[in-house]
C-alpha cells in the first residue's frame, strides 16, 4: 500500500505545499499550492507576514486532503529567525526578518561579553550578524521580559498546527546558542549573551513527532488529525538528507537563495581554524553533522530580476542565464558575500561599483553582469571546497548539487569548471524528498536512513557535468 504525507517547503522568496507518495521504491512528488513569501517593511523595520504564512498552510491542508489525504505534515523553512510567544501561548509580535538592520553592531556587542573564539567553540556556528543569537541582542526588551518560548519559524509554525512547544534539533543549531557535541542548549552561550534561559524549551530530534493536529483546526477544514512530524526544520538538513550519493565521504551543494557548500560529519569541527576559515558545523538527521560554508546564493539573481521587472524589464531566469553564455570572455568576477548584496535593491549597479572598487572590468550590459554574479558563486564554491578539504584532511571526488539551482544548467556548469570536479546536478526538490523521508522514516514506511540515497536515485534523473579545463 503506497504512502502519502504532506511537505511543507518554505523559503525566503516562496512556499509550497506538495505531496509525497511513497510506493516503497520511489517518491513521487506533486504540488498541491504554492505561494509567495516576501518581508513587509513597517515603520523602518522588515517583518515576515506569520499569520499570511500559515494562511497559506491552511489552504495547502486542504487542497491536499481533496487531493487524495496524507497520513502526516512536516514542515521546512529557512534558518535563525523566530517568534516569542507570551506566557499564555501567544505570539508577541510578528517575526523580524534576518535581512533586517537591526543587527549591525551586534557582533561586536557580543564579543564584549563572550570572546567570538569561545562561542564558536560552544556553538559551532560561523559567526554571522544574522544568526538567532545577535538578532536577540537587538531585540526590543518589552519582548524578551514578556517571553516564555523561543521558537524558529518551522517551530512556530508547527505550534499553530498542534499547540505544542518544541524546538527541533537541526533548526536549533542554526542559533548560535546550540551545543552540537552535547546536542542541547549551550546554557554557558545563553547565559554569556544575558539572555532568559526560560526562552529554550525542550529539544526534540528529527524523525520525532510534534503532535497531532488540533482537533478544530481538522473540525475547520475538514481534514483528518494526523501527526505532525519534526522534519529536519532547517531546509538544507531536508537537502543534505536527499542527496543521491553513492560514497561516504561527498561535498554536496545546496543551491538557492542561500548556497551551502559542505559535508556530513561524525563530530562537529570547533577549532579556531574552524572558525576563522567561517565554517559552520550543523546538525543534521541522526545527530549526524554537516560542516557548512554559507553563501549568498541566487539571491542575487533573484533581486536582479526583481529590479529590472522593477524598471519595466520582464526578463525570465532563463534570459539571464542565456545573457551570461553570451559573455563567455567577460572574465570580472564577484564576491557574493560582500556586504553591499546582502539587501535588496539595484543589482547591477552594485556589480558593476563592486568590479570597479576592485580594479576590474566593468560590466557594460545586462549578459556581463550576470556573468559576473555567476563567476563570484562558482570561484566562492571552489574556495569553499579548498577549505573544507584542508580541514578534515579529505580529497572529494564529486560535488552532489541539489535544489533549484540545478535548474540553471549554466550555474552548474561553470561550478563543475571551475571546482575541477564533475558535478552531479539533481534532484531539484531535495529539500521536499528530505522532508518527506523524515516523515516515512517517523511512520516506519522507510526503516533506516541509509536507504534514502538510493530510493531519491530512483524518484528523480540527475544530470552530469564533467569539468572542462579550468577558466
Amino acid at each position: 500500500m503506497n504512502r502519502r504525507v504532506l511537505c511543507f517547503d518554505l523559503g525566503a522568496s516562496s512556499g509550497r505545499a506538495m505531496l509525497a507518495e511513497y510506493d516503497g521504491s520511489r517518491i513521487f512528488l506533486r504540488e498541491v499550492h504554492r505561494f509567495k513569501n516576501r518581508g513587509v517593511p513597517v515603520c523602518g523595520a522588515l517583518y515576515w507576514d506569520i499569520l499570511a504564512l500559515f494562511g497559506e498552510i491552511r489552504t495547502g491542508l486542504k487542497k491536499a486532503a481533496e487531493q487524495g489525504g496524507f497520513e502526516s505534515v512536516g514542515i521546512d523553512t529557512w534558518g535563525v529567525d523566530y517568534g516569542i510567544l507570551d506566557s499564555q501561548g501567544d505570539l508577541i509580535r510578528l517575526p523580524v526578518q534576518y535581512r533586517d538592520r537591526r543587527t549591525s553592531g551586534m557582533v561586536e556587542r557580543s564579543a564584549e561579553m563572550i570572546s567570538h573564539e569561545r562561542l564558536y567553540a560552544l556553538t559551532g556556528d560561523q559567526i554571522m550578524e544574522i544568526n538567532t543569537a545577535f538578532q536577540l541582542l537587538a531585540e526590543k526588551s518589552y519582548v524578551l521580559e514578556n517571553g516564555a518560548a523561543l521558537l524558529n519559524i518551522p517551530d512556530l509554525l508547527g505550534y499553530f498546527l498542534t499547540g505544542v512547544i518544541s524546538s527541533e534539533e537541526s533548526i536549533a543549531s542554526t542559533t548560535q546558542l546550540y551545543d552540537p557535541a552535547g546536542r542541547c542548549w549551550s546554557e554557558e552561550a545563553i547565559a554569556a549573551l544575558g539572555l532568559p534561559r526560560r526562552l529554550f524549551g525542550k529539544i526534540v530530534p528529527a524523525g520525532s513527532i510534534k503532535g497531532a493536529l488540533r482537533p478544530e483546526l481538522c473540525s475547520e477544514l475538514g481534514i483528518p488529525q494526523v501527526p505532525v512530524a519534526a522534519v529536519c526544520g532547517h531546509d538544507t538538513q531536508c537537502a543534505s538528507l536527499a542527496v543521491p550519493a553513492q560514497e561516504s565521504d561527498f561535498i554536496f551543494l545546496s543551491s538557492g537563495t542561500w548556497s551551502l557548500l559542505g559535508t556530513v560529519t561524525d563530530e562537529p569541527f570547533l577549532s579556531k581554524e574552524a572558525m576563522e576559515l567561517e565554517l559552520t558545523n550543523e546538525v543534521g538527521y541522526g545527530g549526524r553533522i554537516n560542516l557548512l560554508k554559507n553563501i549568498t546564493g541566487l539571491w542575487i539573481v533573484q533581486e536582479t530580476k526583481a529590479f529590472l521587472e522593477s524598471r519595466g524589464e520582464e526578463l525570465s531566469f532563463a534570459d539571464l542565464e542565456r545573457a551570461a553564455r553570451n559573455e563567455e570572455e567577460f572574465s570580472s568576477f564577484i564576491d557574493p558575500d560582500d556586504p553591499v548584496f546582502s539587501s535588496p535593491g539595484d543589482m547591477p549597479e552594485r556589480v558593476r561599483s563592486y568590479c570597479q572598487r576592485t580594479g576590474q572590468q566593468i560590466p557594460e550590459n545586462i549578459g556581463q553582469v550576470m556573468r559576473a554574479i555567476y563567476l563570484g558563486l562558482a570561484k566562492k564554491y571552489e574556495l569553499a571546497l579548498e577549505q573544507i578539504s584542508k580541514l578534515t584532511g579529505k580529497t572529494y571526488r564529486r560535488i552532489y548539487m541539489v535544489g533549484g539551482g540545478t535548474k540553471d544548467s549554466y550555474l552548474c556548469r561553470l561550478t563543475a569548471d571551475i571546482c575541477g570536479l564533475p558535478v552531479t546536478a539533481g534532484p531539484v526538490e531535495a529539500t521536499v524528498m528530505g522532508n518527506a523521508a523524515v516523515q516515512l522514516l517517523s511512520l516506519g514506511a522507510v526503516t533506516g536512513a541509509d536507504q534514502i540515497p538510493g530510493i531519491v536515485r530512483r524518484s528523480e534523473e540527475t544530470r552530469e557535468f564533467s569539468p572542462r579545463s579550468a577558466l
